[in-house]
């Protein structure tokens, strides 16, 4: 059977909002990198970290101190020291972190490098929230990657990222566009999302006939404390079991083989694509 070796981080923040962006950056990266190594060591062929992993969910706030927080995919300084790691563990590493296109233009974006150190492309978050505490719209703008799908040394990889993941017709996209793996990096707290996730994630899998890495953060961020970040990350596999989760209050790294050949069995078994009926969803980009 082919088996997938993959890897979450999950981890609180470091440092508080007093400190500059950079400062909050060079303490999150020092949290990830003996992670990343213990990685390495296990032979984990694909690791992802959080949304936005390198800083606070900024978001409870509208303060352009965090713009700063931006940097260049893949110019910028994180993701050229990801390549290194990815080159010299032959791993690949999906990186979630705020962008800056340009002045003025930013995005919540997850970077894609191969096993090789080659940076493969990006995705940007499609979907943005704008509701009390998730004022999201203040510092991201929406994705326009649509839907890619990254060929990488070891599986075809998707990324979905954190609201993302409450609409069904980008699992759907991906999955379509060949994803067998699909990362869901996430920041999200407990109360009515919680509940949610541990359904959407698995209920997607089985929709999609594909393994999904969910990732959440984990603690509490001061001054905002707009309450717990739940962690549990998990693997779910097509059948929409999830195969191993995380604590919820700890900074953990999960590692787990994932049976890629489950995935043709489940799609051939239900045949969801083969029974779509594309031609009668007209509503869906109607409304």
């Amino acid at each position: 059977m082919a088996k997938l070796k993959a890897g979450l981080i999950q981890m609180s923040l470091k440092g508080d909002a007093s400190m500059s962006p950079q400062q909050i950056r060079d303490k999150m990266i020092e949290a990830h990198i003996p992670f990343i190594e213990e990685a390495g060591r296990q032979g984990v062929q694909v690791l992802s970290f959080q949304e936005v992993f390198t800083q606070p969910y900024f978001c409870p706030s509208q303060d352009a101190k965090w713009y700063a927080a931006a940097e260049a995919i893949p110019d910028g300084p994180t993701v050229k020291l990801m390549q290194e790691y990815a080159k010299k563990y032959n791993m690949v590493v999906v990186v979630p972190i705020y962008e800056e296109h340009m002045t003025g233009i930013y995005y919540n974006t997850a970077a894609v490098i191969d096993a090789d150190g080659s940076y493969l492309g990006k995705y940007r978050k499609t979907h943005i929230p704008h509701v009390a505490g998730f004022w999201e719209k203040f510092f991201f703008k929406p994705g326009n990657t649509s839907w890619p799908v990254f060929q990488t040394a070891y599986c075809k990889l998707g990324v979905y990222i954190c609201y993302d993941r409450h609409f069904p017709e980008g699992w759907r996209a991906l999955a379509l566009s060949g994803a067998e793996y699909i990362i869901n990096p996430s920041a999200t707290v407990a109360g009515l999302s919680e509940y949610l996730w541990k359904l959407e994630q698995p209920a997607s899998a089985v929709a999609n006939g594909c393994y999904i890495g969910a990732i959440n953060r984990v603690g509490t961020e001061a001054p905002w404390n707009i309450g717990e970040f739940y962690g549990q990350s998990y693997f779910v596999n097509p059948r929409g079991q999830i195969e191993k989760i995380a604590c919820r209050d700890q900074d953990e790294m999960i590692v787990h083989d994932l049976d890629m050949d489950m995935v043709r069995e489940v799609r051939n078994t239900w045949q969801f694509f083969r029974d779509r009926r594309p031609e009668n969803y007209g509503i869906l980009t109607e409304i």
